[in-house]
């Protein structure tokens, strides 16, 4: 088993919450992990039908058979549980008694607040991170393949081809998930749908024009979006709100929480096209936010990270905010340093007066510096950025 960076706080939160939920998308990895992590705890599928109808039919009866906890896994699948477990967990009142994982943050999350406000705490899950591969020694040779190939685990831990299992991870769960939440009177639509979102990962997020080229509304491609984001398929990187004296961009940009999803929905069916795509760019930049999330989401954080860009065209790619600092970051897919790369730093620095701010550059290269305008780092050692 790969070892998850999040098990040191799933183990640090388990000591003072009785619930423990993991969240993700479907894959990520989220069983695996804790039955893992809790491998003395019962363990109940509600995703199997016989459980869920046992489960929905008597909830008292199904949690007696967990007299010391148990691990309730796509436990959005029996909403009617939740107030069970807040009244067995207020009765017990032990830490790390139940450990819950769900797909959905529409099902787990509204549940949680309801039921288990204040007695819960909750970690994301995402597919598998930058130095997790490192770690196992799994990490593709090359950014081209690690593109193509994306971070979902069984891609790795079952060494499947990438093409194959993306496509039928699309049918078996996006797809299905969706129908879970609302109808989709055609399918087909929303298969194109997802694909244009692919087509845009990396820019800003146009609903008009995204409608306009699926045939759909202005509403209809709003829904469908909060639908994608609460499933953990798209991420929406909202600009920062600092504002220097200039007019800002104040509408997200969309991004793919895998790249390799948004290569296979894009019809890229080799490693070979990736360096000449057009779409190169953009992603090689969703591989990079992913991996920026997977540093605060790994520790139960909130990310921290934006972008920022003003009506004169003016960007900044990412800006991790610290809390005391404004920390600049720019993603280039090129493979060899330009001076090129450094102008944002220059002209951030001109807004913002903040000279002490080091910036860091992320490219495809391989090589690694310290230079008077930012630190650069190669695409295989995105893990030492300060995040």
């Amino acid at each position: 088993m790969v070892y998850r960076n999040a098990k040191e706080i799933l183990l640090s939160l388990v000591r003072g919450y009785p619930v423990v939920a993991v969240t993700g998308p479907r894959q990520s990895g989220k069983s695996t992990l804790v039955k893992n992590v809790f491998n003395d705890k019962e363990y109940a599928n509600l995703e199997d039908i016989e459980a869920r109808e046992y489960a929905q039919s008597d909830p008292k009866g199904f949690l007696s058979q967990f007299p010391d906890g148990a691990i309730l896994d796509e436990v959005q699948r029996v909403p009617s549980l939740f107030s069970y477990v807040q009244t067995i967990v207020d009765e017990k009142k032990e830490p790390g008694y139940f450990i819950l994982t769900g797909s959905q943050q529409f099902g787990l999350y509204e549940d949680i607040t309801q039921s288990l406000a204040g007695r819960v705490a909750t970690v994301v899950l995402l597919p598998f991170s930058h130095d997790e591969l490192i770690n196992a020694k799994l990490l593709p040779d090359t950014p081209e393949e690690l593109l193509f190939k994306g971070l979902y685990p069984p891609i790795y831990d079952r060494s499947l081809d990438p093409t194959l299992w993306y496509g039928n991870y699309t049918r078996t769960y996006i797809e299905r998930d969706v129908r879970q939440i609302i109808q989709v009177r055609d399918l087909s639509t929303f298969q194109h749908f997802v694909r244009m979102c692919a087509a845009r990962t990396g820019q800003l997020l146009n609903l008009s024009s995204l409608a306009n080229d699926c045939g759909i509304t202005h509403n209809t491609a709003k829904s469908w979006i909060s639908i994608l984001e609460a499933s953990y398929i798209i991420y929406l990187l909202k600009p920062h709100f600092e504002n220097f004296n200039k007019r800002l961009v104040k509408t997200p940009k969309l991004f793919f929480y895998d790249v390799g999803l948004a290569v296979w929905l894009l019809g890229i069916n080799g490693i070979d096209q990736i360096s000449i795509h057009p779409l190169r760019g953009s992603l090689f930049e969703t591989y990079v936010v992913g991996e920026l999330l997977k540093r605060r989401t790994n520790n139960a954080l909130e990310p921290n990270i934006y972008f920022w860009r003003d009506r004169t065209g003016n960007e900044i790619d990412i800006i991790i905010d610290k809390g005391t600092a404004l920390i600049p970051v720019e993603i280039k897919s090129g493979k060899t340093i330009t001076s090129d790369y450094f102008t944002m730093f220059k002209k951030w620095i001109e807004i913002t007066g903040k000279k002490d701010e080091k910036g860091w550059l992320i490219y495809a290269g391989a090589e690694h510096q310290k230079r008077s305008d930012g630190i650069v780092l190669p695409w295989n050692r995105i893990f030492d950025i300060d995040a």
